[in-house]
């Protein structure tokens, strides 16, 4: 157990309790604007805190208390996407993989999930600001994303603290976010590469994933893998449904673009065995699988 305190620690109660108040008070208010929150709650550092204010804003957007600007273009701001002080991002390589018999490995991949996690709820909260023009179905989908990642991230966190660690104690990654920066630019190079190849890759590891888990006897954190598989086919069903519009928009050959797009960003290339059912629920279609089978 690791008895180091982290900074990214919310200890009690009583600070879960201020958190959700200040998120909900900050995400809330009648007249705002949805993308513009959105922004905000990007900038948030506190993880919890942005797990509990993303929430907040689809709840907000839901009972009608925000406005919704598509045609403006917001200028970002510095230090996005926020996060804390840790966990240290290093190179891939350089994150260390440990053996799950033993507790510290079991923890090291669950910190490993949540920071996929956090990840994912800034990649969905930055869909909705960056990109104007787009219909505003567009913009509910991704904050239902955001919605939903950022309760993978709490069921991960959670796991993560009842095993004596805490988010932030473990080296990570900043490859997922780089490729969102480059593809920051254009929605449709976004939309091909994020939720279609990144958040895919999701699809194809988790069965395996959660089968090494449940032999641990971490039946707990298996079944928190079963919900995010379950909401990831949505997601990258999302992404593939905006992919395919962008094409149709612009007359562009969905798989040819695709890629043309992941040779020009160096997107990590797509390894065997995929899992056909998740990809197929996820509006991947067959010409789509052959075509990635043949590589």
């Amino acid at each position: 157990m690791n008895s180091t305190k982290s900074p990214n620690k919310i200890s009690d109660s009583t600070n879960i309790n201020q958190l959700q108040i200040d998120a909900m008070e900050s995400s809330t208010s009648n007249g705002k604007e949805l993308r513009q929150q959105a922004l905000q709650v990007l900038a948030e550092p506190n993880p919890q805190r942005k797990a509990i204010a993303a929430t907040a804003l689809r709840e907000a957007w839901q009972a009608g208390r925000l406005e919704l600007n598509c045609e403006a273009e917001l200028q970002g701001m510095a230090g996005i996407p926020g996060r804390p002080e840790r966990p240290e991002l290093v190179p891939p390589l350089a994150v260390k993989r440990r053996a799950m018999n033993t507790p510290e490995g079991r923890a090291t991949l669950i910190h490993a999930l949540a920071h996929i996690e956090f990840n994912a709820i800034n990649l969905a909260l930055d869909a909705i600001w960056r990109f104007a023009n787009m219909p505003a179905q567009y913009y509910e989908d991704w904050l239902q994303v955001a919605q939903e990642e950022a309760y993978h991230f709490s069921l991960l966190d959670a796991h993560l603290q009842a095993m004596g660690y805490h988010y932030g104690d473990f080296p990570a990654h900043n490859s997922l976010w780089e490729l969102a920066e480059n593809t920051g630019p254009d929605v449709l190079w976004r939309m091909a590469l994020v939720p279609r190849t990144m958040e895919a890759r999701g699809l194809d590891a988790t069965p395996a994933l959660r089968a090494k888990i449940a032999q641990t006897g971490d039946h707990a954190a298996a079944e928190i893998l079963d919900i995010i598989l379950r909401d990831e086919i949505g997601h990258v069903a999302i992404g593939n449904r905006w992919y395919a519009y962008l094409c149709q928009q612009r007359n562009l050959n969905p798989i040819t673009t695709f890629k043309e797009l992941a040779r020009r960003f160096r997107a990590p290339q797509l390894r065997a065995p995929f899992n056909l059912e998740a990809r197929l629920a996820a509006g991947f279609t067959e010409t789509e699988l052959e075509a990635m089978q043949a590589n």
